[in-house]
């Protein structure tokens, strides 16, 4: 049985929760393996599983979903160094989920019109900032929504993440842009068709927003709500987190306030604040033409490494796993080495910069 199926199947099985799946795909090695040690004790579930993970594989394939999971080259490599990440995704569209700066844009559905201004400069100034850039958020209403048009505006790659199955679109007044963003974009989920959009979803849905980007830019928040949940998370994974400071006494900015207040996110105005913050190089700056340099003494991981840092004023350890699509305890190693070796140096942020 193809190793996919095994994993839908698996997914499906209400004995076996998410994280303790992905936990025991970690430990066995795949999901064949899961399988054959869990077989007997879920027994009476497991044929109405395999059933519905073949009945999904099929509409998959006449919608053109692809179907990921963590084995998958396709699979978003940031996302996947999370604990909880889900053992099953599926993605319908076009872009890459592993683009070099991968940013996610989120907050109150209840958007200002300062808010609505600050996510169509932010979009539009980013996009002049840097190349291969991909921008994640959840399809909803207010914040999200207006940082998904203001990217089909600009012909900027954008990835909607849902909180139900692809075979619906929740609000369905947003089903036009989806289709946008499907052309040059994409939508995300780990739910099988027939999922309701739950309130419970929405939640779950904010881990992979936070997970599978290198920042999570806040832009209106209440005191309470989603957007707060999703820099919580992608504190919690180690993930920068921005807030664009709002006026006093506004209801929709006093969370952007306090997590600016509390160190929970760094301030900023601008796009431009974000790429200094982040040690990003702007296609703005002066780039450098030299002819690349081999390090004889080194690996073929660590040069690629030091190929990649080149130019750079820093770059994250995500970004790096993206680009070399190898696993973050390898990347880790070669990094080390490369310090030791007085290479490269670590700065803040967790980035590492080519020392000349």
């Amino acid at each position: 049985m193809d190793e996919t199926l095994y994993m839908m199947a698996l997914s499906c099985l209400r004995g076996i929760s998410r994280s303790k799946l992905l936990q025991l795909y970690r430990h066995w090695g795949s999901a064949a393996a899961v399988c054959e040690r869990t077989r007997k004790e879920l027994a009476p579930e497991w044929t109405e599983a395999l059933k519905r993970a073949s009945e999904e594989m099929e509409f998959c394939l006449r919608k053109d979903i692809r179907v990921l999971t963590p084995d998958s080259p396709d699979y978003p490599v940031r996302l996947k160094e999370c604990e909880d990440a889900p053992p099953v995704l599926f993605f319908h569209g076009n872009s890459s989920l592993n683009t070099r700066h991968v940013i996610s844009v989120v907050g109150t559905r209840r958007i200002s019109e300062y808010g609505k201004d600050i996510c169509q400069d932010f979009i539009n100034n980013i996009s002049d900032l840097l190349t291969d850039i991909l921008i994640v958020s959840g399809l909803a209403y207010g914040v999200d929504i207006h940082a998904h048009r203001a990217c089909t505006k600009k012909d900027l790659p954008t990835v909607g993440v849902l909180a139900h199955g692809l075979d619906r679109i929740y609000p369905s007044t947003h089903r036009d842009t989806a289709a946008e963003m499907v052309r040059n974009g994409g939508l995300v989920t780990e739910y099988m068709r027939n999922t309701n959009p739950d309130k419970g979803n929405f939640v779950r849905r904010n881990r992979i927003i936070a997970g599978m980007c290198d920042a999570t830019v806040i832009v209106e928040s209440a005191e309470k709500g989603g957007a707060l949940i999703t820099a919580r998370l992608a504190q919690d994974y180690n993930r920068d987190v921005f807030a664009f400071p709002g006026r006093i006494g506004d209801e929709y900015s006093t969370g952007c306030n306090n997590l600016i207040r509390q160190n929970g996110a760094a301030l900023i105005t601008s796009a431009e604040d974000l790429v200094e913050a982040m040690g990003w190089n702007s296609r703005h700056r002066k780039t450098q033409t030299a002819q690349r340099e081999l390090f004889p003494e080194l690996t073929e991981t660590e040069q690629r490494l030091c190929e990649l840092l080149r130019g750079s004023d820093g770059t994250q350890i995500n970004v790096l796993v993206a680009q070399m699509q190898l696993p973050v305890s390898q990347i880790s190693a070669a990094l080390f080495e490369l310090e030791l070796k007085g290479m490269i140096k670590a700065i803040s942020g967790n980035r590492f910069r080519l020392l000349s």
